[in-house]
């Protein structure tokens, strides 16, 4: 299944979108895509719902976050080698882990914005992993079993906040913004190997990032595990992996940062695209 919320920022209704690319409504069956909605018994039953049977949403709504209420956002570092490579940065022997404000999640098509004084704003194509069961103590090889799904995410990074002000990085990831997620949540059933997955970025239709999920140093199971060792993961909670190369911090011989009325295209193989304009802060 792919699960989505459509509406308003504050206002969205949880959908899911059909065979056809078609939005339908699920305000009947269930009232959120949050965690409650996200275990196994209540994926089961919107599983047994016929999507023809669900109302029809008209038009080009806007589409939220691809999960409502997330308790946190946890993310991985320099999980590609070649991407620490050109962060200049040594190959981590086990995940770096960092977060990303709640308050920095938006749509997958919202704007953008550049914080005041920012010359180093900067972009990061990654898999989304959506937790779909408690986890705490789980190991690798049972990892995967409280995914719930998967998606899009645009780690967006201010790097002089991140690399350059001391203290830790996430002061440079937690920005009004910075946490893209969607357009859909995509069921785990979907997704027959999330280690197989392209994903690619471009920035005004210049292709800076072409990855896979191949190459990650930790996989997905790797970083589920690992995570739960030190916290303990619930339904709803998001984990985004890491970035391919092509960051723009890594453009050499001179670094490339985006700059307002940008437009910002990602994707990832079977779970959709974003687009983001970018603007300056007020």
């Amino acid at each position: 299944m792919k699960l989505l919320r459509y509406g308003p920022k504050g206002q969205e209704k949880p959908g899911l979108l059909d065979a056809d690319g078609k939005i339908r409504d699920l305000s009947g069956v269930v009232r959120d895509i949050t965690g409650e909605a996200l275990t196994d018994g209540n994926l089961a039953k919107l599983r047994g719902v016929d999507p023809k049977s669900l109302p029809l949403v008209s038009g080009t709504p806007r589409i939220g976050a691809c999960v409502g209420n997330v308790g946190k956002m946890v993310c991985i570092g320099l999980n590609y080698a070649d991407h620490a490579a050109e962060s200049n940065l040594p190959v981590p022997s086990e995940p770096v882990v960092f977060n990303k404000w709640t308050s920095a999640i938006v749509g997958p098509n919202d704007d953008i914005e550049i914080p005041r004084g920012s010359k180093k704003t900067d972009w990061e194509v990654e898999l989304g992993v959506v937790i779909g069961k408690p986890c705490k103590y789980v190991d690798e090889a049972h990892a995967l079993d409280y995914v719930a799904g998967y998606c899009v995410v645009n780690d967006v990074s201010e790097r002089e906040w991140q690399i350059e002000r001391g203290g830790q990085w996430d002061k440079g990831k937690g920005f009004d913004t910075f946490g893209p997620i969607g357009p859909w949540l995509v069921t785990r059933d979907e997704v027959a190997d999330p280690q197989q997955l392209d994903l690619w970025l471009e920035v005004d239709g210049h292709r800076y990032q072409n990855g896979s999920t191949r190459t990650m140093i930790f996989s997905v199971a790797k970083v589920v595990s690992y995570l739960s060792q030190c916290m303990s993961l619930q339904p709803g909670d998001v984990i985004s992996t890491g970035t391919p190369p092509g960051v723009g911090m890594g453009v050499k011989p001179n670094p490339v940062y985006l700059k307002p009325g940008q437009t910002v295209r990602l994707g990832i193989q079977g779970l959709g695209e974003q687009q983001q304009r970018t603007y300056a802060a007020e």
